[in-house]
């Protein structure tokens, strides 16, 4: 267990030096910041997940992604989250599919709260350019994750996918 905090503490004072890096990234370039780490997150995603094994459905793919981040030692623990007024946890609409995620034990926002920085910054896109790199690998669609609720405990987002290819090929 030792291991473990230190392996923790080291990732969380990475984080903490990474959260001032994009305070001033952001400071200096405005909205041009999380543009430049949506794509670095994007291409992370892409490189983590190449080997990844392809999947149908949105469940299964989301498994894979938590597999690949807990793989790769990151601290995003995330899950699905149904409201009570949903009828089914994946909802489908004209935009594609939508499903909510809870994401709790999140290193980015531990950093930035440690760091004193705001969240839905630059940061936080670095994690949707991951999600969209990796699920584009995974299920060959395009996605987009928008923040409903950033808190201290935890956020809530909906993950759309735009299953835009899958229709073009129907078509």
């Amino acid at each position: 267990m030792p291991e473990l905090a230190a392996e923790r503490a080291a990732l969380q004072e990475s984080m903490t030096f990474l959260g001032a890096i994009a305070g001033g990234l952001e400071q200096a370039l405005g909205e041009s910041a999380n543009d430049i780490s949506y794509l670095a997150g994007k291409r992370l995603g892409i490189k983590l997940s190449a080997d990844a094994p392809r999947a149908a459905d949105l469940e299964s793919a989301l498994e894979t992604v938590r597999q690949l981040l807990v793989d790769n030692g990151c601290l995003w623990h995330f899950e699905t989250f149904k409201p009570h007024d949903r009828v089914d946890l994946v909802e489908v609409t004209d935009a594609g599919e939508n499903i909510l995620l809870v994401f709790r034990d999140c290193m980015i926002r531990q950093s930035l709260f440690r760091f004193g920085h705001p969240q839905k910054g630059s940061l936080c896109r670095l994690m949707y350019g991951f999600f969209a790199g990796a699920l584009y690998n995974i299920l060959g669609e395009d996605s987009t994750l928008d923040i409903i609720h950033a808190g201290e405990n935890a956020c809530l987002k909906q993950l759309t996918i735009h299953r835009t290819c899958r229709q073009e090929l129907a078509s």
